[in-house]
């Protein structure tokens, strides 16, 4: 079961330069490429033993027939040639009585010898064993043995079988022996034939003896390609069967490959000196030359097997070497992912239990600087946020307080005293007893404190107005967001503007953001002029400075960059700001001026 999951763990993660895959395929190619090689190399080794062996085997074979024929056929010269001396040694045949018994004698020693005839060169009957009167009209001198013998005077001549007709009562399949002699007759020396039968039927049983698998098969011809035995003689004189003789007559020792039936086959051909015959064993390519088709075979199962193995093997191997690798990685995404807090322990080869060990150092590393640097950068956006913050102040306390001159060398004393007390609540709130986050109620009051003195500055040349809905009044906000928006919109909108001004602040949820609107009616701007604006290029004389770039930056800082400040200006038309900050509930909230 474990196998079977490590198997579909590998299909799933499998990609080429993985290192599971990596390991399983050089193994594997390395291995399959080694067992080929081996094995290729033991086919044709073992092939080419067992094809010596087979051709070994069937010359040994065809020797062992070879031996016997030879053994028998040189037996047979043996009488021949005692049978020839004791008729040399006769001074007179036709006078003589003895030669007949003794002749009678040889003949009974042996079963397979048929019979003994002495003739004259010119066909004429001398002396027979066994004394069987001759048939009329044999023909005798246009047989085959007395022609060859006559031929071939003095040599001793075999014939390939056939049927003894010359005497009466007998018809038998023999093999003749002949050969030109001299005997004495009335005490002349004449010459004559010779001729001894052999009963065939002892080299057939020879022949027969021998197996050259299922269908081989062992045929012997003379010289010149006359058969003398074959197994299927009959079929071959009825013209069933055909033997290619020619090529065998060309070797008198050796082996040649034969196909003209259609299957190849292995002749083999041994000589038997006394009788020059040829002995020819066929053999069956398919039955003898086994081995390389079994081992063929052999290798067709057994490599896809071994393979298989070799495959599971190297899976589990790879498998259990790239598991700690594999759990080091997705430690190593989870950190990618932020996840700083996961502890890796991998347990495997001696190298992955040290990486783990490194990476582990690495990581609390990473966490203390990590700990280290957001400290650093809560105390700098902090340090940042009063810089931001202590910038409001300087401008417009100078101008506030030369109106504030002027309106006393005037004698408005009401105008100055109200002033005066919004000065002071405008102060208040903003310092906030250091506090960087307050009420949106305590940031519309600082707004409205400023628009008062603002309007007694440019004499109610605009009006205002402050709405918010009673949920956002108790929501938390950064503070000093809103008065320098306002303080834009008065001069680059409304103090240029030969009309009447307004300026209008909304406060309000939307979701889970809380929405801050300041609209003006002023002259508006282009997006060029306003892309400046942002960028903190366009400063009023008369203003703090701080701008809109700074309460961009400093929402950012604190929010983070998905929230600020969105600008719908049209020249003439006027502008409207719109503010979007997280909704932050004051019980959810710590008043120390810490990042939200």
């Amino acid at each position: 079961m474990r196998f079977w999951q490590l198997i579909k763990q590998y299909l799933k993660s499998f990609h080429v330069r993985n290192i599971q895959v990596l390991i399983s395929l050089s193994s594997i190619v390395v291995t399959v490429l080694a067992i080929l090689l081996v094995s290729a190399m033991l086919f044709n080794r073992f092939s080419r033993a067992a094809e010596e062996n087979a051709y070994l085997s069937l010359e040994q074979i065809i020797e062992q027939v070879n031996s016997n024929l030879e053994l028998y056929v040189g037996g047979m010269q043996d009488i021949f040639d005692l049978v020839e001396q004791k008729i040399n040694s006769v001074s007179d045949l036709s006078t003589d009585k003895v030669l007949e018994s003794q002749l009678t004698t040889v003949l009974n020693t042996r079963e397979d010898l048929v019979s003994m005839a002495l003739f004259t060169a010119d066909g004429k009957l001398v002396q027979n064993v066994p004394a069987i009167p001759m048939r009329q009209n044999t023909k005798l001198q246009e047989q085959l043995w007395f022609e060859t013998a006559m031929k071939n005077p003095g040599t001793l001549q075999f014939t390939p079988p056939h049927i003894q007709n010359l005497f009466k009562w007998q018809y038998r399949w023999v093999v003749s022996m002949s050969k030109t002699i001299q005997y004495r007759d009335k005490s002349t020396l004449k010459q004559g034939v010779l001729a001894i039968d052999i009963n065939f039927r002892t080299i057939d049983e020879l022949s027969q003896r021998v197996g050259l698998g299922k269908k081989g098969y062992v045929y012997i011809i003379d010289s010149v390609g006359n058969i003398v035995y074959h197994p299927q003689q009959q079929l071959i004189y009825a013209g069933l069967k055909y033997e290619n003789l020619e090529p065998v007559l060309n070797y008198a020792y050796g082996r040649y490959f034969d196909e003209s039936d259609g299957e190849k086959r292995i002749i083999t051909i041994q000589t038997v000196k006394p009788a020059g015959w040829k002995i020819v064993g066929v053999a069956y390519a398919d039955e003898f030359l086994t081995t390389r088709r079994d081992v063929g075979t052999f290798l067709a199962w057994f490599l896809p097997v071994v393979i298989v193995i070799i495959l599971a093997i190297n899976i589990y191997v790879s498998a259990r070497i790239s598991q700690p690798i594999r759990r080091l990685e997705r430690s190593v995404k989870m950190v990618e992912q932020g996840d700083f807090g996961t502890n890796v322990y991998v347990s495997g080869a001696y190298e992955v239990e040290q990486l783990s060990k490194r990476f582990n150092l690495m990581l609390r590393r990473i966490r203390e600087l990590m700990d280290q640097i957001i400290q650093e950068q809560e105390a700098k956006r902090k340090s940042e946020l009063d810089v931001l913050q202590s910038q409001i102040n300087p401008h417009f306390l100078y101008n506030t307080l030369n109106s504030v001159t002027r309106l006393a060398e005037l004698g408005k004393n009401e105008e100055v005293v109200t002033t005066i007390t919004s000065l002071s609540r405008f102060f208040r709130i903003s310092l906030s007893k250091g506090n960087h986050i307050i009420t949106v109620q305590d940031e519309l009051e600082h707004v409205r404190h400023y628009l008062i003195i603002q309007t007694i500055r440019f004499k109610h040349k605009f009006r205002y107005e402050i709405q918010a809905d009673p949920e956002a009044l108790e929501c938390l906000t950064l503070k000093l967001i809103l008065q320098p928006l306002v303080e834009n919109a008065i001069h680059h909108g409304i103090e240029k503007s030969a009309e009447a001004g307004f300026i209008g602040i909304e406060a309000r949820l939307e979701g889970d953001n809380l929405i801050f609107r300041i609209q003006d009616n002023g002259i508006g701007m282009t997006n060029d002029r306003l892309e400046k604006l942002m960028q903190g290029a366009i400063r009023s004389e008369s203003g703090s400075g701080v701008g809109v770039k700074n309460v961009q930056e400093r929402i950012a800082l604190y929010y983070g960059v998905g929230y600020g400040l969105h600008f719908d200006s049209e020249p003439e038309e006027g502008t409207t700001v719109t503010i979007t900050i997280p909704v932050v509930k004051p019980d959810s909230h710590s008043n120390d001026g810490g990042a939200g």
